[in-house]
C-alpha cells in the first residue's frame, strides 16, 4: 500500500509540474497576443487620424483652387484618402473583434494558473484522505468554542457570587450597626435609672 501511495504521489507531482508549465506557457502566449493586437489597434487608429487630417487639408485646398486640372487631381487624392480611412476603420474594428476572444482566453488561462499554483492544498487533502487521517482542525475549533462558552459561564457565575457576597457584607454591617445602637441606648437608660435612684433617698430625708 505504501508503494502504491508513493507512486501515486510521484504521478501527482509530475502532473502538477506539467500543468504548471502548460498554464504558464499559455498565459505568456496569450499575453503576447494581447499586447500585439493592442499595438496594432493603436497604429491603425494613428493612421486613421493622419488620413483624416490629410483629407481635411485636401478638401480645403479643393475649395480654394479655381483651376480644373488642380481640382481633378485633388479629387483623385481625396478619393484615395477616403479609401485609406475606410480601410483603417475596418482594420481597427476587426482587430477589436479579434482581441475579445484573446482576452477571454487570457482570463481563463490566468484562472487555471492560479488554481495550479494552489494545487498543493488539494494534494495535501487527497494525501490525508488516502492515508485515512481525518482533518482535526474543525474539531479543535469546536472545542475552542465550547471552552470559550464554559469560561464565559464561569466568569458570569463568579460575578454573581461576588455580588451576593457584597450584599451579605452590607447586610451584616447594617445589622451590627443596629445592635451597637441598641446597646448604647440600653446603657443610657440604665445610667438614667441609677441616677434617679440615688436622688430618691436624699429627697425623702429632706421631708
Amino acid at each position: 500500500m505504501s508503494k502504491e501511495l508513493s507512486e501515486l504521489e510521484k504521478t501527482l507531482q509530475r502532473t502538477k509540474k506539467e500543468f504548471l508549465t502548460t498554464a504558464k506557457r499559455a498565459t505568456r502566449e496569450l499575453d503576447r497576443q494581447r499586447k500585439k493586437l493592442r499595438a496594432e489597434i493603436k497604429r491603425t487608429n494613428a493612421r486613421a487620424t493622419r488620413t483624416r487630417a490629410q483629407l481635411q487639408r485636401k478638401s480645403e485646398r479643393l475649395a480654394s483652387t479655381t483651376a480644373t486640372k488642380a481640382k481633378r487631381e485633388l479629387r483623385k487624392q481625396i478619393r484615395g484618402l477616403e479609401k485609406m480611412l475606410d480601410a483603417a476603420r475596418d482594420d481597427a474594428a476587426q482587430l477589436r473583434k479579434d482581441l475579445v476572444p484573446v482576452m477571454d482566453d487570457l482570463a481563463n488561462a490566468r484562472t487555471h494558473l492560479s488554481h495550479a499554483l494552489h494545487i498543493d492544498r488539494a494534494l495535501a487533502k487527497v494525501r490525508r484522505q488516502l492515508m485515512g487521517k481525518p482533518p482535526a482542525k474543525k474539531k479543535a475549533t469546536g472545542k475552542k468554542v465550547a471552552k470559550k462558552k464554559t469560561t464565559k459561564k464561569k466568569v458570569a457565575k463568579k460575578k454573581v457570587a461576588k455580588k451576593k457576597v457584597a450584599k451579605k457584607k452590607v447586610a451584616k454591617k447594617k445589622a451590627t450597626g443596629k445592635k451597637v445602637a441598641k446597646k448604647k441606648t440600653a446603657k443610657k437608660k440604665a445610667v438614667r435609672k441609677t441616677a434617679a435612684r440615688k436622688k430618691a433617698p436624699g429627697a425623702r430625708n429632706a421631708a
